[in-house]
């Protein structure tokens, strides 16, 4: 099935922000990005809520997105977070993305100030309308406090600019009647959903656990591109515990950033408000990385 945006089908990444000392460690950030283009990882999403864009200052954001297209060096799409509840800040964010040579912006829904079905809709219009790169529509109303109704999204779907939908409200009937109105291309925005999304028309994920493991991942989406469901469902059962417990153990993206540090890629710090991993959930954690077949370090 080809759909509007067909070129981001597959693995994307939503890729931490490396912090040290207080300040965005840039080296870091770009030995993460090399991981990803080893893996064969067809996008990365940098700045968005596993990048803590929350508690990036406008000099960070703007200089992590252009770090990454220029670590990318072409080899990936790269598709950061651009969204904010003020509507003129957002179009700032995705100019400035257009500007660094981003392929597509990530953009999430309007939070804490819920904005009416007609607000969202021109708040996303005047995104659109604002720059030549194509428009993903992040709807994830456990953290935004308002869902984009799939009308919403129908409508918005008229509009070329918008073209990607990154589906995180856990509803399949919502995500059905979306695919079922438009040729928007949908990605998963939760792991543990990747493959029932699938399986309904969506054409990959933007994923968490492929920090760490995106090879697994990309190998269940291309199982399922070639037909091979036992395969697929396979890989979805292997992943399946291990993507629970870095979204439910702790708001993300502590438990990641904790795992990438087990693992010997230590990221840094969150930043407040976030804190570490507590010493219960880490251990837990760790279980779950040794029980995938992943070897952590010594604590």
């Amino acid at each position: 099935m080809s759909t509007r945006a067909e070129r981001f089908a597959g693995l994307s990444v939503a890729i931490v922000t490396p912090f040290r000392d207080g300040k965005v460690d840039l080296p870091r950030l770009r030995e993460q990005i090399e991981f990803q283009a080893q893996a064969g990882t067809t996008c990365i999403c940098p700045v968005g809520t596993t990048g803590e864009s929350p508690t990036l200052s406008h000099e960070e954001h703007e200089r992590v997105i252009a770090e990454s297209v220029q670590a990318a060096a072409g080899r990936m799409l790269v598709m950061p977070g651009t969204g904010s509840n003020a509507t003129a800040e957002a179009v700032r964010l995705t100019k400035f993305a257009a500007s660094a040579g981003a392929d597509a912006a990530l953009v999430v829904g309007p939070y804490y100030n819920r904005p009416t079905q007609e607000g969202i809709y021109q708040h996303f219009k005047a995104l659109a309308e604002s720059v030549d790169i194509p428009i993903c529509v992040y709807n994830i109303p456990a953290r935004t406090g308002r869902n984009i109704e799939p009308e919403t999204i129908i409508r918005l779907a008229d509009l070329p600019g918008i073209a990607l939908v990154k589906e995180a409200t856990g509803s399949l009937d919502q995500a059905s009647q979306v695919l079922a109105a438009t040729d928007l291309t949908m990605l998963s925005g939760d792991d543990s959903m990747t493959l029932p999304l699938l399986a309904i028309g969506g054409r990959g994920v933007v994923s968490v656990v492929g920090n760490l493991v995106p090879g697994d991942m990309k190998a269940l989406c291309d199982a399922f591109d070639a037909g091979d469901m036992h395969a697929a469902q396979a890989l979805h059962l292997k992943l399946f515990a291990l993507c629970r417990d870095l979204l439910g153990l702790a708001s993300n993206p502590i438990p990641i950033k904790a795992a990438l540090a087990m693992l010997g890629r230590d990221t840094g710090e969150v930043r407040l408000p976030l804190l570490p991993l507590e010493q219960p959930l880490a251990a837990k954690l760790r279980q779950a990385i040794t029980a995938y077949g992943l070897e952590p370090q010594l604590a």
